[in-house]
């Protein structure tokens, strides 16, 4: 694990594993590096990983100094372009799963992507708050008034807030799981009240206010879509409204796989992204 101390004092840590052409894996919103470790043990034999804890999330720990800024999506975008320089990356394949999805859009918004190879989107929309004329977001309905509803509610309960965020969604095995209360679920809340809400509630608030949308067209790199057809919170439509809008861009459908399809499915997700970093773009539709 390496330790990497950005401009305003904040200490990342990064795995760095493997030989060969470089994949930054960016994790979702209140996980960690290690959601990426099955994929990573399979990659490192011909890839160099790089797998961050972003900022503001992980188990808490003493921060290097008071003066560090927020755990904002704009302040991650400005972290991953520190870690690219750092480690003096050659336009390394960026995959990012939700949140992570996010920090590479905000990072071709705010820094352009000459430092960026490609680009792997799993499961995300440009923007997760709905209104009259956009009912892509979470769930298809996921309001203004109700986010910030869903903020007072981790206010009060941080871990179950986020379970129900996980459950009530278009998943029904992810409702199941909760409403039984699955080892699984019970193994998720534990972690997630370890965790402190604060920093994940502020890096929250900056998602929910983002709207890529109007970048799409602009991402002029290789770009590799991977969704869920049983996902938590999006679905086909969400995925094809992305694919329709990034020139040139593979999309593939995991029709029963969760918000997770490059879990559930690990090893198609794996063959695709070895395909797509050794330039294999024929196919710019899987199964829509």
């Amino acid at each position: 694990m390496k330790r990497v101390t950005l401009d305003d004092g904040e200490v990342l840590e990064v795995l760095v594993r493997g030989h060969g052409p470089p994949v930054v894996l960016l994790h979702g919103w209140a996980a960690d590096y290690s959601n990426w470790q099955r994929l990573i043990d399979d990659l490192v034999p011909s890839h160099t990983v790089y797998a961050w804890t972003a900022r503001g999330h992980g188990a808490p720990r003493p921060r290097a100094g008071g003066g560090c800024d927020a755990p904002v999506v704009a302040r991650m975008a400005r972290d991953l372009a520190a870690i690219i320089t750092k480690f003096n990356l050659k336009r390394p394949t960026l995959v990012g799963h939700s949140m992570g999805a996010m920090v590479l859009l905000q990072l071709a918004a705010d820094h352009g992507l000459d430092m960026a190879g490609r680009l792997c989107i799993i499961d995300q929309t440009p923007c997760l708050v709905t209104d009259a004329d956009w009912k892509l977001g979470i769930y298809g309905d996921w309001t203004r008034e109700r986010d910030l509803s869903f903020v007072e509610s981790m206010k009060v309960d941080f871990a179950e807030s986020v379970l129900r965020l996980i459950s009530e969604g278009h998943n029904s095995a992810a409702r199941h799981h909760y409403q039984v209360n699955s080892r699984g679920i019970q193994r998720l809340r534990e972690m997630l009240r370890g965790r402190d809400p604060a920093p994940h509630i502020e890096c929250w608030r900056s998602l929910t206010a983002a709207d890529y949308r109007p970048l799409l067209p602009a991402l002029a790199v290789p770009v590799m879509l991977v969704y869920g057809g049983a996902s938590n919170y999006y679905g086909y439509e969400t995925a094809r409204y992305v694919a329709s809008r990034i020139p040139g861009a593979s999309l593939h459908m995991f029709d029963d796989a969760d918000h997770s399809p490059h879990l559930a499915d690990r090893e198609r997700f794996l063959a695709l992204l070895r395909d797509f970093i050794a330039g294999d773009r024929d196919r710019r539709l899987d199964k829509v």
